[in-house]
């Protein structure tokens, strides 16, 4: 699989860093979006592995920052006990490069792709976040 360099001005954190920006855009959220996040596990490997990638159809490992599989909020039910947990995967070393490249905050790149993987949770699609993403946007401009 190709593999594309990433930008050069890389701003990496260590483990524990990384981690406790997650908490912190974790707590930010409203009270009854956290509810449903108590038993989500949130994972922060350096890339997602070529099994993954291959699935998604993505050919670069820097190519996917976040991932959320499970079973959305809205889609469980009773008889769905003792099944695999929810997770949400940060890609830790895409997120840097995104950073890098676009030259934002490290904690701003977290935070958005936290809430991204929370919105697949919730059942939201891509081109859900994609049509909110774009209503904020116009809304903070003022029209």
């Amino acid at each position: 699989m190709p593999q594309t360099a990433p930008p050069r001005q890389i701003v990496a954190v260590d483990d524990d860093a990384f981690m406790a920006t997650v908490a912190r855009a974790k707590a930010a959220l409203p009270a009854g979006f956290r509810r449903y996040l108590t038993d989500v596990i949130i994972q922060t490997p350096d890339f997602a592995d070529p099994e993954t990638l291959m699935r998604m159809g993505i050919e670069s490992r820097w190519g996917l920052l976040g991932l959320y599989t499970g079973v959305p909020v809205g889609e469980r039910s009773v008889q769905m006990s003792g099944g695999r947990p929810d997770l949400i995967f940060l890609y830790r070393q895409p997120i840097f490069a995104y950073a890098a490249d676009r030259n934002e905050r490290l904690e701003d790149v977290i935070e958005h792709v936290l809430i991204h993987e929370i919105g697949h949770h919730f059942g939201l699609s891509d081109d859900d976040m994609h049509a909110l993403e774009d209503k904020a946007e116009r809304e903070e401009r003022g029209g």
